[in-house]
């Protein structure tokens, strides 16, 4: 109890003083959303649009390639 006493006594000085108004609370916390956001991002190393377009094109290819394959096969017929 007497943690939560201190904290809830900190952020009423910092009410008191007037540092934080809505407004400077709003953009701080989106701040640190997208700062955390941005680090996940980069954690997770994700490709890039351009590599996702390449890698895209080449799948159609082989996709293409083998679809071409395969109606250039003939069946055997079996006597």
């Amino acid at each position: 109890m007497s943690k939560s006493k201190f904290v809830i006594d900190k952020l009423a000085k910092l009410f008191e003083q007037g540092l934080i108004s809505y407004k400077d609370l709003s953009t701080e916390i989106i701040n640190i959303l997208k700062s955390k956001k941005e680090e996940i991002i980069f954690k997770l190393d994700l490709p890039t649009k351009e590599e996702l377009e390449v890698l895209k094109k080449r799948i159609e290819n082989l996709e293409n390639n083998k679809k071409g394959k395969k109606k250039k096969s003939r069946k055997v017929k079996k006597s």
